[in-house]
């Protein structure tokens, strides 16, 4: 079995997050997607989430492109995640570009960047509603 995960907030779910689900989940045959908790979104990446962790985390573990969603905490973990959840693949979208590729080095996973979906996403998306 080829196993396939992918990192994210996915605040405010929209067809952009589900087109890079599936296109990850086409990358193997079991998806894990790391969630960026609440703590993390707002200490780390200096970002508010208007739903919080758990609400996020059922509404991905309702597509059914995804097998298993756990807590990300911190960037450090994905080293250990790729051992842990033994992965074969890890996937983020095309504007991390070259960010992760040291994850191939020292873990020995395929690094996979896809392509946004260009029309949209959570930024323009509440820009949008703001400026309404």
């Amino acid at each position: 079995m080829k196993r396939v995960i992918t990192y994210g907030t996915f605040d405010m779910l929209h067809y952009g997050h589900i087109n890079l689900l599936r296109r990850a989940k086409e990358q193997g045959d079991y998806l894990i997607v790391a969630l960026s908790t609440d703590e993390f979104n707002w200490q780390e990446k200096h970002k508010r989430t208007y739903f919080e962790f758990e609400k996020r985390k059922q509404l991905l573990e309702a597509i059914r492109y995804v097998d298993l969603v756990i807590p990300e905490e911190s960037w450090e973990q994905k080293v250990s995640d790729m051992t842990l959840y033994h992965v074969d693949t890890f996937v983020m979208g095309d504007d991390w570009q070259g960010e992760f590729d040291y994850l191939a080095d020292q873990t020995d996973v395929e690094v996979i960047y896809l392509p946004r979906t260009p029309e949209v996403s959570t930024t323009q998306i509440k820009q949008d509603l703001q400026n309404g």
